[in-house]
């Protein structure tokens, strides 16, 4: 079995940690494929024996790969998507960061999840993306998301005006610092800090969601996800932000922007015992009374 593992880096601290899983990959008989940049901090720093595999980008990513093992929080999660693409490799997160709401396994679990995988005892979910359409070149060859797909004023401007339609057809006119198109994963992301609601994530839907709205009658709404969400921008900057998960480019307001379902999605691994419910219950610690 042939596993990548990717993370943006670990603290010193988690160098024994690191090891751990080095251990136990050798111990399950796991052939690990390293993101070449992790494998580059952590080399000098623990008494590596033996040589591993390393991968640089997307191509490296082939069906020689059996999973892809995240660590970190949500963001680091997020920046796998840009790795399997379409290839179907299935992405299990392992929790170094904080909320993880993605990335909800934790890391003292990390023993019984390698275990899982190799056993073949987990259960995988299909989790929808978005697809960026635009005039002009965008985010190279990943013009997708698994969160959210944003529009935003730049830095201290004034807000911008966001025509925003579906189907081609008027849907509203957002004054606003910018607004936000979420997936049903991303609907507990980005979306919710901005008061949008939380989405099932196989409710085949968006959330269109403003962001600091000038008008109080404004609310985030929910469309079925085959509508192509398109936008027209006015303000007083010649540019404005434009954001693919917690990747961002900076373009002209003359754009002209389409949203719409990506045709392929991304498999999300969760052990058998985990589900969306009992996330929500625990990373909102909804029931919880801390008079009790």
């Amino acid at each position: 079995m042939r596993i990548a593992i990717y993370s943006r880096g670990l603290e010193i601290t988690q160098r024994e940690e690191i090891d751990l899983l080095l251990q136990e990959l050798k111990k399950q008989n796991v052939e690990p494929v390293f993101f070449q940049d992790f494998f580059n901090q952590f080399y000098s720093a623990i008494d590596i024996k033996g040589s591993y595999s390393t991968f640089n980008s997307s191509s490296d990513m082939d069906d020689s790969i059996d999973c892809m093992i995240s660590l970190g929080g949500d963001g680091t999660l997020l920046d796998t998507v840009t790795f399997v693409k379409d290839t179907g490799i299935p992405v299990l997160g392992i929790n170094y960061g904080r909320l993880g709401f993605l990335a909800n396994i934790g890391k003292e679990e990390l023993q019984s999840a390698i275990e899982a995988l190799v056993n073949r005892q987990f259960v995988t979910d299909k989790r929808t993306l978005l697809h960026l359409d635009a005039n002009i070149p965008l985010f190279g060859d990943t013009p997708y998301a698994l969160n959210e797909f944003s529009l935003h004023k730049k830095d201290s401007s004034p807000m911008i005006k966001i025509h925003t339609y579906l189907n081609g057809e008027l849907l509203n006119t957002y004054w606003a610092d910018g607004l936000i198109v979420a997936t049903p994963t991303g609907s507990t992301g980005y979306s919710l800090s901005c008061n949008g609601p939380i989405v099932f994530p196989d409710s085949a839907s968006f959330v269109i969601t403003a962001v600091s709205p000038h008008n109080l009658n404004i609310r985030p709404i929910i469309i079925p996800d085959n509508n192509i969400v398109s936008f027209e921008i006015e303000g007083r900057t010649d540019g404005f932000i434009c954001t693919l998960d917690s990747r961002k480019e900076t373009v002209p307001k003359e754009v002209q922007i389409a949203i719409k379902k990506e045709e392929f999605g991304i498999n999300l691994i969760r052990l058998n015992e985990n589900n969306f419910l009992q996330t929500l219950r625990n990373k909102l610690s909804w029931g919880l009374d801390k008079r009790n």
